[in-house]
Formats: C-alpha cells, sequence, structure tokens
C-alpha cells in the first residue's frame, strides 16, 4: 500500500455531518406537546380572561391536572421550581396540588405568565407549547449531534455487508473470542467501550469514531491517546485498532493528529468511507 499524503488526506475534513433530523426533532416535539392536550385545552379559557386569578383558581381547583403544564409554559421540563424573592423561597411542585392555589396563583402572577394569557399576547396555548416544545428540542441537538458520527459509520457498515456489533466492552471481546488484550486494557483493569467491532478470520478490528466541528485541548488528548493505543495494539496477534474521525475542529490539533496518523495505518475519514475504505479493509477488496 503506497503511503498516504496526511496534508491530503486532512484537506478532505467536513465542516459538519448534521442530517435534516439534527435540527428539530419533530417527532418527539409533537409527541411532548400531544400528551399535555387535554389539560393545554382547559387552560386555553384563561386566554384574554378578564378575571383571570379567579377563572384559573377554578380550574386548578376542578381540573388540577392541569397544574402539570406550567412548567413547560416557562420552557422547564422539571416538576418543581425553585423561586426566591423578598418574602424568602419556595419550591413549588406541579405534579400535584401540594401548594394553595394563593400560591399558585402569585407564581402565576409573578413568571409573568397570567400577564401571557390574559394580554393577548399568544391566541393558543396548544401552538405555543409546541414552539417552546421545538426551543427545547434544539438545546438537544448536542446529544443528537454525539451519535451523527456512529450513525454515519454504521450507515457504511451496514453497506459493507460485514458483520458487526455495536458497544461491546474490552472484556466482552476477550471472552468471545479467546483473545488476550492486557497489553491495552491496563491487565484488565479498563473499562474501555469499543463504538464497534468486526470479526474478520484474520482479526478483531475495535473501531472508535468520533466528529469533531469545534476545537479544544480535548483533542490533542485524544491524538496522543490513540497514537499511544495503536503502537500497544501491534504487538497483539490478530487484532486491528481502527480509527474514524472528521471535523474542522481538528484544525488546532493538527499536528498532534499527523503523529498519530503516521502511526495508526488504520485511520480514516468520511471521505475515505466514500471511498469503500471499510469494504477494503474487512473484503480485501
Amino acid at each position: 500500500m503506497s503511503k498516504r499524503n496526511f496534508i491530503k488526506w486532512f484537506g478532505t475534513f467536513r465542516k459538519s455531518i448534521s442530517d435534516y433530523r439534527y435540527y428539530t426533532d419533530f417527532e418527539r416535539v409533537y409527541e411532548n406537546t400531544e400528551l399535555l392536550k387535554i389539560e393545554i385545552n382547559i387552560l386555553n379559557s384563561l386566554i384574554g380572561s378578564k378575571n383571570i386569578e379567579a377563572d384559573f383558581g377554578a380550574i386548578i381547583t376542578k381540573y388540577p391536572e392541569c397544574l402539570k403544564v406550567i412548567p413547560i409554559l416557562l420552557a422547564i421540563r422539571s416538576n418543581e421550581i425553585y423561586c426566591q424573592d423578598k418574602n424568602g423561597s419556595v419550591i413549588y411542585c406541579f405534579d400535584s396540588k401540594s401548594q394553595t392555589i394563593e400560591q399558585y396563583e402569585y407564581f402565576m402572577k409573578e413568571t409573568g405568565l397570567f400577564d401571557l394569557l390574559q394580554c393577548h399576547v399568544i391566541s393558543n396555548l396548544y401552538d405555543y407549547v409546541t414552539g417552546v416544545e421545538v426551543g427545547l428540542s434544539s438545546n438537544s441537538r448536542k446529544n443528537r449531534g454525539g451519535h451523527q458520527m456512529e450513525n454515519l459509520v454504521e450507515r457504511y457498515l451496514k453497506k459493507s455487508g460485514v458483520k458487526y456489533y455495536r458497544e461491546m466492552y474490552l472484556a466482552e471481546i476477550e471472552k468471545k473470542w479467546n483473545i488476550d488484550l492486557s497489553q491495552i486494557s491496563a491487565d484488565g483493569t479498563s473499562t474501555k467501550r469499543w463504538d464497534f467491532v468486526v470479526k474478520t478470520q484474520e482479526y478483531v478490528y475495535v473501531i472508535e469514531t468520533n466528529f469533531y466541528a469545534t476545537g479544544g485541548s480535548k483533542l490533542n488528548e485524544t491524538a496522543r491517546s490513540y497514537k499511544m493505543l495503536a503502537e500497544e495494539a501491534k504487538n497483539i496477534a490478530g487484532f486491528q485498532f481502527v480509527w474514524i474521525t472528521d471535523g474542522k475542529g481538528w484544525q488546532r490539533a493538527k499536528r498532534n493528529l499527523e503523529e498519530t496518523f503516521n502511526t495508526l495505518e488504520n485511520l480514516y475519514n468520511i471521505a475515505d468511507l466514500e471511498n469503500n475504505i471499510l469494504e477494503n479493509l474487512f473484503l480485501h477488496l
């Protein structure tokens, strides 16, 4: 195999791998809003109320389950909300009617929710809650983004047709294929979990995946630790370490990544996946 050029390889790194579902998980948005549909529609009667405190009190007295809608009106998922003012501190509970109507009325007034409802700032609470859920969904992008690279790599593993395992611990690998990984497991003390594992007739391949859209000190440490792992893995018969990474976040950690590139033969990026590297690696096409 001809020696790869790091500069050329690094030049194919991507700015983003965000798919269409990354920005907002509308299925979850609609699901969460629908769970509160009945209670939301009951509280809709407060919009434009001329005597909102009395109307609110009547609703909560007859339908105390409507209390659970209140936190989401403030874009809060918790059923408990802490508040502090000149009168002291209070923890309001909204999963049960544990406070007096007057306390809940005070909360609605001080947070501005009465004003929101009474002054026609909104016309429909169901639409309002849907909008709040969209906002909360955007805050979860980091969690969704954390799995994007794994999902992308998995699509290419499926495309290759090779049998693979997802999320396996070192101890599981040792037991399943009777392979001694003590050189990379700190003599059995490591609890390392690999994103994917592929077993061929010749090797057990462990695969680590990540994508960094932004930089940080973590990247230098990641590159160094994987370089060390690559060096240790060379001494294990029937074992191969594969690292698939990408992202413009590597720009500031480029030097450390290059050192690992020169040590780890099986270091790939998305462009390599698109060029069928997995088929070449596992199936020797």
